[in-house]
């Protein structure tokens, strides 16, 4: 024996962790993203109004703040709150971008003056990653002043996402580590 007290934080293996568990939690994300991904390829995003556009750059948004808050509050009761975080990530951005990307589309698809040519699906995503990721490469751009406002706010929100999103999904983690660590009194030799 060494001699050193052993803490809660000296043991990083995780109760029910298993090697198993973990294929098990990636395989989900990635169908969960597959899912996403083959949803956002089937939708007729070509053949649609501004309403809908609007309705579904909306609706989405609003299932985008949902989908956050649960994932959070999943975060905060689960015993291995790093995993959780890494799913959350791992499935929302996905999902806000192929919500932008299904605007892009649906913008290309209503004018051809709102971006330099017609978008794909493939084309939407790739934009909405690109505008995402800040690279920008020119080769799609927004022409029209609906589709630089839509850009623009694409933008903001990534600024959010990135910011106040991944700032709630660690507290969430470090809320939830506190918890599960016994707390230190000077007296135990800590």
């Amino acid at each position: 024996m060494t001699g050193r007290a052993t803490t809660a934080r000296d043991d990083r293996s995780v109760p029910g962790l298993s090697p198993g568990r973990i294929a098990w939690m990636v395989l989900r994300v990635m169908a969960s993203v597959a899912a996403l991904l083959a949803l956002y390829y089937a939708l007729p995003l070509d053949r649609t109004s501004t309403r809908f556009a609007v309705t579904i750059l909306v609706a989405g948004l609003v299932a985008f703040v949902v989908l956050v808050g649960l994932q959070i509050r999943t975060i905060i009761r689960s015993p291995i709150p790093v995993v959780r975080a890494v799913e959350a990530l791992a499935l929302s951005v996905p999902f806000f971008l192929l919500l932008f990307a299904a605007a892009y589309v649906v913008l290309a698809a209503l004018s051809p003056a709102n971006f330099a040519g017609p978008l794909s699906h493939t084309d939407g995503l790739y934009f909405a990653v690109t505008v995402f990721a800040t690279v920008g490469f020119g080769d799609i751009t927004a022409k029209s002043q609906t589709a630089r406002l839509v850009v623009t706010g694409q933008m903001v929100t990534d600024l959010i996402v990135l910011g106040l999103g991944i700032r709630l999904v660690v507290a969430a983690v470090r809320h939830r580590r506190r918890q599960q660590d016994p707390p230190r009194h000077p007296s135990d030799g800590s």
